[in-house]
């Protein structure tokens, strides 16, 4: 892709969009970055891009960047309805997210992996089983580092790693992993699309590319996943914790087992550090985008055997009185908080914070099943208990520390508390990191 004269218009200076600015103004290109924040908000991406002779028009947006110009570069946290992008379109301007530019500058394989819960887990365990097995790889998208940084340093890698999600998937035009991986989808977003089937659209693009030359790592257990897989052309490469597989890889009692091309490897789970029925499905969806790769039976699983759990997903906190108590803050959304308490029982569960817009009904079964008191914070708490309140004992807090003591007194020793909250935490917290560290907090006060 030849960008030296070519004029480009970089929408939103996020993360995403700093390190397209710099990529293309290095290559030559002709840089407009523009972004509703002033240069006061914005006085350290200024002084980061200093002297790239990039134009920045901040505080507005002004059409003529989005009409005449070449390509427009956008950040995820733009919606694909905004009105300038709709009149770039109309202009007959390439609209692209920062995943298709870097995707026609990276040569290594690349295994992306989206799925509305697991991805930052799976991606990660994707990247550290690669270097396991000595290959050289790169891990960044919507986890870490973009992926554009990757040309941009001009490092050659074997291999590539990259969380993907469906805002970045929406401007895609050639992207094409050699490894695709679904892992689920579950409601979530909807206060970004019009509907639930257009999210579902957004996730299945990252098929869109793929011919018989490559691979879809799929849930064979989401019905929903699995029957969109149907019509892919890429080779299917299901995992199921439920279902024996001629080809893929599944669970069989105390071991996941592989099967490719007929042959047949097995991984005991008995020392993986990794718990949780989650956790399962992530690891059986690494190993396959990793072994479909070239990577060996035995330091694959001599790195599962160490390999522990991320910060703020399922995470174990401390046991206090016989209560164990888990911290499980990146779940934002009710699927999230499904394979949460299919891990456990006799569950005390705190719930609740921003509202997302989709139904927590899906959750009544699993909480009539195992949860023995619901205990509602946030926004949330209205729609929830009207919900969910019949399910079980429903209390109500007005602090997570409120939520944290209320929960102690109520868990019988032997239970657990879980912090899983199906929302996004924007109402009381900066994000579910802070949510995370108060909660901690608030156990380790008791």
């Amino acid at each position: 892709m030849e960008l030296k004269h070519t004029k480009i218009t970089v929408m939103g200076l996020a993360k995403t969009g700093v390190a397209s600015a710099r990529f293309l103004a290095q290559q030559g290109a002709q840089i407009t970055a523009t972004d509703m924040r002033d240069e006061t908000a914005l006085a350290g991406v200024l002084t980061e891009l200093a002297g790239l002779g990039i134009r920045f028009v901040l505080g507005h947006h002004d059409q003529a960047d989005f009409t005449a110009t070449d390509l427009v570069v956008v950040s995820p946290g733009v919606p694909q309805e905004h009105p300038l992008l709709l009149k770039a379109t109309e202009a007959g301007v390439a609209v692209a997210s920062e995943i298709e530019l870097a995707s026609r500058f990276i040569t290594a394989p690349l295994v992306a992996i989206t799925g509305t819960n697991g991805k930052t887990t799976t991606t990660t365990l994707v990247g550290e089983l690669f270097q396991a097995n000595g290959f050289s790889t790169y891990v960044g998208g919507n986890i870490g580092d973009p992926l554009i940084d990757l040309p941009a340093s001009g490092e050659t890698v074997e291999r590539v790693a990259a969380e993907i999600s469906s805002f970045q998937l929406e401007w895609i035009e050639q992207f094409k992993p050699r490894v695709a991986a679904l892992l689920n989808i579950t409601e979530d977003h909807l206060d970004r699309y019009h509907g639930y089937q257009e999210y579902i659209n957004a996730k299945l693009r990252i098929f869109e590319n793929q011919t018989a030359d490559d691979f879809a790592v799929v849930n064979r257990d989401d019905e929903l996943v699995w029957q969109a897989a149907q019509s892919l052309k890429a080779q299917l490469f299901p995992f199921s914790r439920r279902h024996e597989l001629a080809e893929g890889i599944f669970c069989r009692e105390a071991e996941l087992v592989f099967r490719h091309n007929g042959l047949e490897q097995t991984f005991p789970t008995a020392g993986f550090k990794l718990q949780g029925v989650h956790n399962q499905e992530n690891i059986m969806a690494a190993l396959a985008c990793c072994l479909l790769l070239g990577c060996q039976r035995d330091a694959s699983l001599e790195l599962l055997n160490r390999f522990e759990a991320l910060h703020h997903r399922m995470e174990f906190v401390r046991e206090v009185a016989g209560v164990r108590y888990f911290e499980d803050s990146k779940a934002t959304n009710v699927g999230s908080v499904a394979k949460a308490l299919e891990s456990f029982e006799n569950i005390t569960l705190i719930a609740g914070g921003k509202d997302k817009g989709g139904s927590y009904a899906p959750l009544a079964e699993l909480v009539q099943q195992r949860v023995r008191h619901l205990v509602l914070i946030g926004e949330a708490t209205e729609r929830m208990q009207q919900e969910l309140g019949t399910c079980t004992a429903t209390h109500r807090a007005k602090t997570l520390e409120e939520a944290v003591q209320l929960s102690a007194r109520l868990t019988a020793p032997g239970g657990v508390v879980l912090l899983s909250p199906a929302c996004s935490s924007f109402d009381m917290f900066k994000d579910y990191e802070e949510r995370a560290q108060r909660f901690i907090a608030a156990v380790k006060g008791l």
